[in-house]
């Protein structure tokens, strides 16, 4: 598949645990319906916790000390995935706010060069017991932040009764210096090539794709690539923190956010105020322990899915339930595979892209129903319509035929991180296990290895090093039923947080991410550690 299944943007059509793509998604589909110890094994290179500088100064004029200059926010640019207009004022009158930060492109460098990150807010109710800034990074990685919180504010509404609303565009996503790789055109181009090949020619197609993608962002991006990693923008979380005039970072992560903020408590254990940890990323796996773990996720969720359609819904498309569903959707990609489906636009949806559709309608039992209806137009009338707009909203691609940059920031941050390297070799030897673990998303999971072969920078890590001594408590929050970060990832991160650090809240329902649920407890819980500092007892269930 075009982007690798571990770095597919871990977000989801509702709200923003759950999709960063959920704006276009919606309109498209309605328009549809109408017509630690540092140590070399771990992850920061052998940088000891706790002994990062405090936030290195850009160009010499002490970055900790910047001064924000806010102003009224412009639409965000189709890099972000915007739809063009500017943000809407909150229900009770408040404006969003726009500013940029400026940090070090090199922190090795910190008189060097500089890039400026983009950011946005909504100030905290009048008359609240203001508690600072409470900081959120969305997912993907690749995930706009700047486009993504106003749309979704609503579910955190609560929490401005102590925080400042606040997001940004990490370094290398949207306007922070977006990585840019291939143009519209060429991007469908790409991704029309077979991305899980049957025979050598296929083959040779795929990885000329590949390296044709890997070529364009060395071209196009090549001063940025090697300074996208998570490590850097944890830093650059730093550096916003104390421009926010914050003594302790408050901070809301969901899902690649999760890493992020993992990897911050590591460097800074004793700047860490108030963390919220949702759908977790599993900081012990390699990107290949990763991707079939995951197809195993989303296997699991497909068939949470199959089950509710078999149940209670008349003329569901996967039949009886999970065992006749698979043997359907596989019977239906297979058929794919030999003669793409048409679509209104034009465009022919591939294999890879069916797949891509599924995964994207399990981030959210709520687009489960646009799934159901996908199924029943490819299997019944042999198109391909929900299904590739649902691909399109996990890859960023507006009704329009522009991308934002999230393929190409997801790609450059994924293969910045990872050190590990694999061929078509390692794919071939891993492609059983990956089509046991998963009939319907093994496949393409294997392939989407190859995402980083021939990339133009090493990767710093073999596994991120998120071990926090010192740090205050951080919630770790994970879905029993969550398809593209497992639920067992939180457990994992909890432990590799260490004793005292990690508190675990497990959710027993489906989709990506648990706060923006729906779920009482679950809300009740998050913001009762947010707004009052109630810790909540380790290993907390609510269903």
């Amino acid at each position: 598949m075009r982007s690798p299944i571990r770095t597919r943007p871990w977000t989801r059509p509702r709200r923003p645990a759950r999709t960063l793509a959920a704006t276009a998604l919606a309109v498209a589909l309605a328009a549809t319906a109408c017509s630690g110890d540092g140590k070399a094994a771990g992850g920061t290179g052998g940088e000891k916790p706790g002994t990062a500088s405090a936030a290195a100064p850009t160009g010499g004029s002490g970055a900790g000390a910047q001064r924000l200059s806010w102003h009224g926010c412009d639409a965000p640019s189709t890099a972000q995935g915007g739809t063009g207009k500017a943000p809407e004022p909150l229900a009770d009158g408040t404006r969003w706010e726009c500013s940029t930060l400026k940090v070090p492109l090199d922190y090795a460098k910190p008189s060097g060069p500089t890039i400026d990150l983009a950011l946005i807010r909504a100030k905290a109710r009048k008359g609240a017991s203001r508690a600072g800034s409470l900081v959120f990074n969305f997912g993907g990685p690749g995930g706009s932040g700047v486009a993504t919180l106003p749309g979704f504010a609503g579910d955190y509404e609560a929490l401005r009764a102590r925080y400042d609303l606040v997001s940004f565009d990490p370094r290398g996503v949207g306007a922070s210096a977006g990585v840019r790789c291939l143009g519209d055109k060429e991007i469908d181009a790409s991704n029309a090539v077979d991305a899980t090949p049957d025979d050598d020619d296929e083959l040779k197609a795929a990885l000329a794709a590949n390296k044709a993608y890997v070529d364009a962002c060395r071209k196009n991006s090549g001063k940025v690539l090697g300074h996208v990693d998570t490590t850097s923008a944890a830093r650059d979380l730093d550096v916003l923190r104390q421009a926010l005039g914050d003594e302790k970072l408050h901070y809301f992560g969901i899902s690649y956010g999760t890493e992020l903020g993992g990897v911050y408590a590591h460097l800074f254990p004793k700047r860490v105020g108030h963390a919220v940890l949702d759908a977790v990323v599993d900081p012990t796996q390699d990107p290949l322990q990763g991707d079939l773990n995951q197809a195993k996720g989303f296997q699991r969720a497909l068939e949470d899915y199959m089950r509710d359609c078999a149940e209670n819904v008349t003329g569901c498309p996967v039949g009886g339930g999970p065992e006749e569903g698979t043997k359907r959707i596989t019977a239906l990609l297979k058929k794919i595979d030999s003669a793409p489906l048409p679509t209104r636009d034009g465009r022919k949806l591939t294999q890879d892209q069916a797949v891509n559709g599924i995964a994207s309608a399990l981030y959210s039992k709520e687009t489960w129903q646009y799934l159901t209806r996908g199924l029943q137009e490819a299997m019944s009338l042999g198109s391909g319509n929900y299904l590739q707009l649902l691909s399109d909203s996990l890859s960023g691609r507006d009704r329009d035929g522009h991308y934002s940059n999230l393929q190409a920031a997801n790609r450059a941050i994924t293969c910045a991180d990872a050190r590990q390297r694999y061929d078509a070799n390692d794919v071939q030897a891993w492609l059983a296990r990956f089509r046991a673990a998963s009939p319907v998303f093994g496949e393409s999971s294997a392939w989407s290895l190859l995402n980083c072969a021939g990339w133009p920078v090493e990767g710093r890590w073999k596994t991120p090093e998120v071990r926090a001594a010192g740090s205050a408590p951080i919630l770790v929050v994970g879905n029993t039923g969550d398809p593209a970060t497992p639920y067992e990832g939180a457990e994992r991160m909890a432990r590799e947080l260490g004793e005292g650090v990690g508190v675990e809240v497990t959710y027993k329902g489906e989709g990506h991410g648990a706060y923006n649920s729906g779920n009482g407890c679950m809300t009740r819980t998050v913001n009762a550690y947010l707004l009052d500092s109630k810790v909540p007892e380790n290993g907390k269930t609510c269903s």
